[in-house]
């Protein structure tokens, strides 16, 4: 998947203080990025993707990925495709960037969050605008030693694109069993959300 970053405004920096914020979602629960992706999935054209688009929701990014219509023909070539649906992913991205900035700047305002797009089109993916976050954490030195292995055998440039490989490893390795996680967390999250006291 291709990451270009675009349109500086479309990850226009948060709200300063003294704004409304009402609508902020500071807590983390199931709840709470539900009502993220329902407010966003109606701020969207219906006419953009052929299914409602994939909304996904951390504590600093909310990412909007969604499907656009395949515009190859049958009988056409792998190669031409490819060609077709970087042509549609083109146009969808200029023809939406306006609209695209206002949702980003209205999420951003009403959720404390950056907004990142992407789309899908054929076998084709891309993502027009991507956050990297610093990570702060603690290793002993059996762990730093790990990162300084990857470091000196040139897998790496530095500890933290070490680790950053790391992450991205265990999640291409363990991507099924991180989903049925995410998925038992969602589902305690959803249990306590609905549990004595909770305010309407």
């Amino acid at each position: 998947m291709s990451t270009r970053q675009e349109d500086p405004a479309a990850a226009a920096a948060s709200s300063g203080p003294g704004q409304d914020t009402s609508d902020a979602t500071s807590d983390r629960g199931a709840g709470a990025a539900a009502k993220v992706r329902a407010w966003i999935t109606d701020q969207i054209p219906a006419d953009w993707f052929t299914a409602a688009p994939e909304i996904q929701v951390d504590r600093e990014e909310i990412t909007i990925v969604g499907t656009l219509a395949d515009p190859a023909a049958a009988g056409d070539s792998e190669a031409d495709r490819a060609a077709a649906a970087e042509e549609r992913i083109n146009r969808f991205r200029e023809e939406t960037r306006s609209r695209r900035i206002e949702i980003a700047r209205e999420v951003e305002h009403r959720f404390r969050r950056k907004v990142s797009w992407g789309v899908i089109c054929g076998t084709v993916s891309e993502m027009f605008t991507t956050l990297s976050v610093p990570v702060m954490t603690r290793l002993r030195q059996s762990e730093r030693r790990v990162l300084d292995t990857l470091v000196d055998a040139g897998v790496a440039r530095s500890r933290s694109d070490a680790l950053a490989w790391c992450v991205r490893l265990t999640g291409e390795n363990a991507d099924v069993w991180l989903s049925r996680l995410r998925a038992a967390l969602r589902h305690v999250e959803e249990v306590r959300d609905q549990g004595p006291g909770t305010p309407e």
